[in-house]
């Protein structure tokens, strides 16, 4: 089941979006203004993001600028603006689509399919590593050829150790790397992280292993 992300700060609008694309058998996310969005796009891996550009506390365009950092996942704009400056600097930013308000709700829904139809033509460029299996142009984990539901902090955590694999990563190069330099928290917080993660792998879960005194490393 493919996962749609919606950002929309008018409720109705929200609510509408997201029973279309239920309908459509889709799984849907929701967020109500860029705060949320940010929030909830650290823990949650998606197939595409249907955003709103004006709304309070970060805009559209900061947003998916975030977003663009460390993905290339699908986004389609939502806007009451119709200047072709704005329509540039979306794309600029790096949206795929744009849909000036108000729209057809089944123009959005054909618009979504196309780019998901799209995406899912890029060859899976499939690695296999023992049990598991990564897809990093879809972003998919599978283990056993089923798969795995991982958060995009979990993701991340596992590529990197995965492409870092046999070598000993500290917990410190870990928080560095995922939660970022400026993060002021216990390192504490890998250990539960790499917890929730392996318990997810099933399996597969002893392809990471602990390095005592150290941290983790990949391995099968």
């Amino acid at each position: 089941m493919k996962k749609i992300f919606v950002v929309e700060d008018e409720e109705n609008i929200r609510n509408l979006i997201e029973a279309y694309l239920k309908k459509e058998g889709y799984f849907v996310i929701t967020a109500k203004d860029g705060d949320e969005a940010i929030e909830k796009w650290e823990e949650n891996l998606v197939d595409i993001i249907i955003m709103d550009i004006m709304m309070p506390g970060y805009d559209g365009y900061e947003v998916l600028e975030y977003i663009r950092q460390e993905s290339k996942v699908p986004v389609i704009f939502l806007t009451a603006k119709r200047e072709l400056e704005d329509r540039i600097r979306g794309f600029e930013t790096g949206a795929d689509d744009y849909l000036t308000k108000p729209f057809s709700m089944k123009e959005l829904v054909m618009r979504t399919k196309a780019i998901l139809k799209r995406t899912n033509s890029i060859d899976d460029n499939l690695k296999d590593y023992g049990d598991l299996a990564i897809n990093e142009e879809k972003k998919e984990v599978m283990v056993k050829e089923s798969i795995i539901e991982l958060s995009q902090r979990e993701y991340e955590i596992l590529l990197y150790l995965v492409k870092n694999q046999h070598i000993p990563i500290s917990r410190e190069r870990l928080l560095d790397r995922i939660w970022g330099l400026d993060f002021e928290g216990d390192d504490r917080v890998v250990d539960t992280a790499i917890k929730r993660l392996r318990k997810k792998m099933g399996k597969a879960e002893g392809y990471i292993k602990t390095v005592r005194g150290l941290g983790y490393k990949f391995e099968v």
